[in-house]
């Protein structure tokens, strides 16, 4: 039995265990509720609380996170739904997304990257772009849009291609891109019905009162295009009900959003989207040609182009709208003959217009063309680059489309393929008006492009190898058994057999 002293030296020493174990309990606690004393709103709290259980669901399905940061930061859902706004949701998901993909493709290499050569030109246009950040204009500009979008956008183009390899990886792509087109359609449609944030009086826009990059209808049409591919893949492929009644859906609440901002070149862009799948789907190609020039008519007069107080019928002689794009161009063109080898540098355009437009209308303007935007701001080489990517990723998606629809190849992956197909038509033609060479819209079809046409060839290569019979596996498995000792021979046919 211990003494006393003994006893108290237990229980004193008892004590300080139990004092350091609480200290420290108590220092945890009050570490881990640091973060919230920084944070500008209380309801950050809440996703703040949720982030290490949503950190181990995104360890499992990394591209969960990737498209949700995605669907943030192009399709600015934030934005749209200004109630999301305190929660900083495209800042919370960024660390979290480049954490997530060294961790699956450095560390435990889960994820094995491929290439491709739709990838080494968008690696060559990558490079050149980077290259030309110290001899812009303005390199400040062009660091900053470089640091905050584009290297960014590179990343995830990358990201995307290597995680999406099963098809409902390719499905949940899909859909998150079709819902989040369909959520921006749905706000844009109530705020024409409302009136709320027009321009020149019948123009719709969403956030446009603090500074949203859906702001400019434009821009919003550009957004709104992009999804209309996936959705009409959707909703025309057979199978499964519910993608063909949620691309349907989202295809009406699109076009009408698209409708809502009389964009001209959103509207090409859907023309161009249906004429791409009408020729996958519609054998008579006059049938065809009927039905798209009766549709051209028919979108053009929906979208109330006439009633635009800027390129309208109320315009008395000349047409601002159309002839502010010729001056735009023309700028643009002058740069690229002033700095043909890096052009004026990225996101330069605009701040330079005033020294290069053959016209001064008192204010700056974007350049509203993708291939003359890429011509200013990258020179010569950056536009050949340029090309040679769209074209090379076409191709791409192309043969993808057809080895996968001749392997009989899962509908999910199918239907991707179509949509890269019929959405890089959209993105060319729309892309003459608008202004998406350093945006989200082509490098996500890049992206989708690559993973299906490596996903098609691991499908083909797969198939071609010959099949065992049931019976044949059931005979290797037991002679495997049997040599490795796990079943004795004697078992077999109830005797041991002869060598």
């Amino acid at each position: 039995m211990p003494s006393l002293p003994e006893a108290t030296s237990a229980v004193s020493f008892g004590n300080r265990l139990s004092a350091k174990i609480i200290a420290v309990g108590l220092g945890f606690s009050f570490v881990s509720v640091l973060p919230t004393l920084a944070l500008s709103h209380p309801a950050l709290v809440l996703p703040l609380a949720a982030a290490p259980l949503g950190l181990i669901v995104m360890m499992r399905i990394p591209v969960w996170l990737v498209l949700g940061f995605v669907s943030f930061t192009f399709f600015r859902l934030h934005e749209a739904f200004p109630v999301l706004m305190p929660f900083r949701i495209p800042q919370l998901l960024a660390l979290p997304t480049l954490l997530v993909l060294v961790w699956h493709i450095g560390v435990m290499r889960k994820i094995q990257p491929f290439w491709g050569p739709q990838l080494t030109a968008f690696a060559v246009f990558f490079t050149l772009v980077t290259l030309g950040l110290p001899f812009a204009s303005n390199p400040g500009i062009a660091i900053a849009y470089w640091t905050s979008a584009y290297s960014k956008i590179a990343i995830m183009t990358l990201s995307i291609a290597w995680l999406l390899r099963k098809p409902s990886d390719f499905q949940l792509a899909a859909r998150a891109i079709v819902i989040s087109g369909a959520a921006v359609s749905f706000v844009a449609i109530t705020n024409k019905l409302a009136g709320i944030g027009l321009v020149e009086g019948t123009r719709v826009t969403i956030g446009r009162d603090f500074g949203s990059v859906l702001g400019d209808p434009n821009d919003l049409s550009l957004v709104l295009t992009f999804p209309l591919s996936f959705a009409v893949s959707m909703a025309t492929a057979r199978g499964n009900l519910f993608n063909r009644i949620l691309g349907a859906t989202a295809v009406v609440l699109i076009i009408w959003a698209v409708l809502c901002t009389q964009s001209r070149g959103g509207l090409l862009g859907i023309m161009a989207v249906f004429a791409v799948t009408g020729l996958r789907i519609v054998k008579s190609k006059a049938l065809l040609g009927a039905v798209g020039g009766i549709g051209a008519l028919v979108l053009f007069a929906a979208a109330g182009i006439s009633d635009r107080s800027s390129g309208g019928a109320a315009e008395d002689g000349i047409d601002e709208s159309a002839m502010g794009r010729i001056w735009a161009w023309t700028a643009a063109f002058n740069m690229a003959m002033a700095r043909p080898l890096n052009g004026v540098g990225l996101d330069n355009f605009i701040p330079n217009f005033w020294l290069y437009t053959p016209h001064w209308t008192g204010f700056n303007k974007a350049v509203h063309s993708t291939w003359l935007g890429v011509l200013a701001e990258t020179g010569w080489p950056g536009l050949i680059a340029f090309v040679v990517m769209i074209v090379t990723t076409a191709r791409v998606a192309v043969r993808a489309t057809r080895k996968l629809r001749a392997a009989s190849a899962p509908m999910p992956v199918q239907v991707a393929a179509w949509s890269v197909t019929s959405g890089i038509a959209g993105f060319c033609v729309s892309g003459t008006f608008l202004t998406q060479g350093f945006t989200w819209p082509f490098y996500i079809l890049l992206a989708i492009a690559s993973a299906a046409y490596h996903f098609a060839n691991v499908f083909a290569d797969g198939e071609a190898q010959p099949r065992k019979t049931p019976q044949i596996r059931i005979v290797n498995r037991v002679s495997g058994a049997i040599r490795a000792g796990t079943i004795p021979a004697k078992d077999i046919g109830g005797h041991t057999p002869h060598s």
